[in-house]
């Protein structure tokens, strides 16, 4: 179901904001030595991605997060305000601003990525339950599992008592892993959105393949998670809801790198969500957001609008 028409408005997104480091290899990759190729730097984050991305679909925004009092924080702050994210909210922290650092292949594909999140992990339960009115005034809350596990836990207790709608996206395996313990029915979920590895990691599950999706997504549904939503790459999407699985395809397009890609899927099917579709019309929402992202080389398509995103979808 859409969500309910009420007097809130817009997103709220809690979770990180770093620097993103990309290097791209000029020729296939060869592990073990050195290869020619391409460095640039530009804002990253899970989280800052999502509010990004929301922002430029029309989404009103807002960003909680924690960056360092440092050159980085600063700039990254500016440019994410361009974007017309609401960063008002946002923590200085001593720690440095935290920093993603992917490899990619000639082709696009990511072939490693390490992430400093030392940054985001001075977000703290306090800075969390400082913006409860910002939080009760939103149709949306989306939590990022990069988030300190004490952290998450206080986002999803103020969820609770606002009566706000939780979107989570677990980000990695060994991230699922340290939340599986935090999804609980006393924390009920409107969404969460893993990949098979995830899946596993969030249920205790072997989850290798499409045909142990039904099970393992059960164990979510059990646990007060109203729909799971298993990204499989190339292969689409699965759907689940209460035991119905819809399935949903990609969108076919040129490749030019894939950082990004997870986080423009996951806002655009949020700002579907808030935009008042059903979650499989917001979920296609997010597969032609995916493809608009990978055909660019920047982190966060700049031209991006809800316009182009229904002309995709279509």
């Amino acid at each position: 179901m859409p969500l309910s028409p009420s007097s809130r408005s817009g997103a709220v997104v809690i979770g990180g904001a770093n620097v993103d480091v990309r290097a791209r290899s000029l020729e296939r990759a060869v592990p073990a030595t050195s290869n020619p190729g391409t460095i640039s730097r530009s804002a990253g984050g899970v989280g800052r991605n999502v509010a990004e991305n929301l922002a430029r679909l029309g989404t009103p925004v807002s960003l909680v997060a924690a960056v360092g009092r440092d050159d980085e924080g600063e700039r990254l702050l500016a440019d994410t305000a361009a974007a017309g994210v609401d960063v008002s909210h946002v923590v200085r922290t001593d720690e440095a601003t935290g920093s993603y650092l992917a490899v990619l292949d000639a082709d696009g594909e990511l072939v490693v990525a390490v992430a400093d999140m030392v940054g985001t992990d001075a977000l703290l339960p306090d800075d969390v339950r400082r913006v409860e009115p910002l939080v009760a005034a939103a149709e949306l809350l989306v939590l990022d599992g990069n988030l300190a596990p004490p952290t998450l836990a206080a986002a999803l207790e103020l969820a609770r008592a606002t009566d706000t709608p939780v979107v989570l996206d677990p980000v990695s395996v060994p991230k699922a892993a340290r939340l599986a313990a935090l999804l609980t029915d006393g924390h009920p979920l409107l969404a969460v959105t893993p990949n098979l590895a995830e899946l596993g990691a969030l249920t205790g599950r072997t989850v290798t393949a499409d045909a142990d999706i039904p099970d393992a997504a059960a164990v979510l549904h059990s646990r007060g998670v109203t729909h799971v939503w298993v990204r499989l790459g190339p292969a689409g999407s699965i759907l689940s809801t209460d035991g119905e699985a819809t399935r949903l395809a990609t969108v076919p397009g040129p490749v030019a790198d894939v950082t990004g890609a997870g986080d423009a899927m996951l806002a655009a099917f949020c700002h579907g969500l808030v935009a008042g579709h059903a979650p499989p019309a917001a979920a296609r929402l997010g597969h032609a957001a995916a493809a608009l992202t990978v055909a660019v080389p920047e982190t966060v398509r700049t031209d991006l609008t809800s316009t182009l995103l229904e002309e995709t979808t279509a």
